[in-house]
């Protein structure tokens, strides 16, 4: 049985991955695509992509999605070091989903005793396995740690229960994902992306637990920081009180952000927020003119969907116009591009 949904937006042909690069710009524009059909569940309150298709979906080595290169970001990884450390302590630790391991390697540097699960991994650590968080792998954690991976899941709730049982159905766990509530309230229709399937709100993770130790937002607001007690796990019900408030003119401000840009500006930031902008800029008759990224694993290569060619901030300035737009696609960083750049240029937080 279909469950009953109610249609929050709709976008045609998303790039399926916005961090992933391409040797080409004429492989950057043929990229995977999908659509987006965001929808509220009037079963479990929960917010998804119905239009999401899994098969689409497979990450590999040429998928950048660093974010540790900014010292903005290092310092945020430091606060979520902070309270996993408050809260769940340095020993039995287990990241799933660890990435290439910054966040791990962060723990392990602090003193924490700290195993990583990715399959996709391609360093060289020893407390990396390259496989899933498996109960026959008879290893169990005092806490998990799960940032910036339940976003992707098509079935979370389900997959929490995996983990779950393969912790024994005990434990606390840590869980980092986007903000709904900011996205909609800042009506950040470039936050909004083909391989999250899930969006998440703070009430959501009180219907999915039934107890929370821990839940705040972090990152300018952007991030939600929960944890949890795995042993109280539920299905979450909708409050109908607690209805998603999605705005209706999510996407007003794209006029104004397309048409008083210029063939000259300059997007600084080649990862989600920038590749979403760039697109539907480029859809209503407005492209930017080039892109800058401080991440060395994207400079040179090209972005999903509209091919454009990252640059590091010395090449994407060098040419510049005096006073130039910079589109700061996200406002976390105005400060540390405006030091970087000698204050020399006008710029614009697209998402403040």
């Amino acid at each position: 049985m279909t469950p009953q949904t109610r249609l929050l937006y709709a976008q045609d042909a998303l790039p399926v991955f916005q961090n992933r690069m391409y040797d080409s710009a004429a492989e950057g524009r043929d990229c995977p695509k999908g659509d987006m059909r965001l929808v509220e569940d009037l079963d479990t309150g929960l917010v998804r992509n119905a239009a999401f298709r899994a098969e689409l979906v497979d990450y590999d080595a040429a998928y950048q999605n660093e974010q540790g290169v900014s010292p903005q970001f290092r310092a945020h990884m430091d606060a979520v070091a902070d309270l996993v450390e408050d809260k769940m302590g340095r020993a039995g630790l287990i990241e799933v989903g660890c990435g290439k391991g910054t966040f791990l390697e962060l723990l392990s540097a602090r003193g924490a005793e700290v195993t990583g699960f990715d399959p996709t991994y391609e360093g060289d650590s020893p407390l990396v396995k390259r496989e899933y968080f498996r109960p026959d792998l008879g290893m169990r954690g005092e806490g998990l740690i799960l940032r910036h991976v339940l976003e992707h899941i098509p079935d979370p709730v389900a997959f929490l229960r995996q983990l779950a049982e393969a912790n024994g159905g005990r434990g606390l766990i840590y869980i980092e994902v986007p903000c709904l509530d900011w996205i909609c309230a800042n009506k950040s229709w470039f936050d909004i992306f083909y391989e999250h399937v899930n969006y998440f709100r703070l009430s959501d993770f009180s219907r999915i637990f039934g107890r929370v130790v821990h839940a705040d937002r972090a990152f300018g607001g952007q991030y939600l920081r929960v944890i949890a007690d795995l042993s109280t796990l539920r299905t979450p019900r909708r409050d109908p009180a607690d209805a998603v408030q999605f705005p209706d003119d999510i996407t007003d401000r794209l006029p104004a952000q397309t048409e008083a840009g210029g063939e000259d500006d300059i997007v600084w930031g080649g990862a989600s927020k920038g590749v979403i902008f760039s697109l539907l800029r480029e859809r209503a008759g407005h492209p930017v003119g080039r892109v800058i990224d401080i991440n060395p694993a994207k400079q040179g290569r090209y972005l999903a969907a509209t091919g454009l060619r990252v640059m590091s901030p010395e090449e994407g300035l060098r040419d510049a116009a005096p006073g130039a737009t910079i589109l700061v696609m996200n406002p976390n960083y105005l400060d540390e591009i405006r030091q970087m750049t000698d204050n020399a240029f006008t710029y614009v937080g697209v998402s403040a």
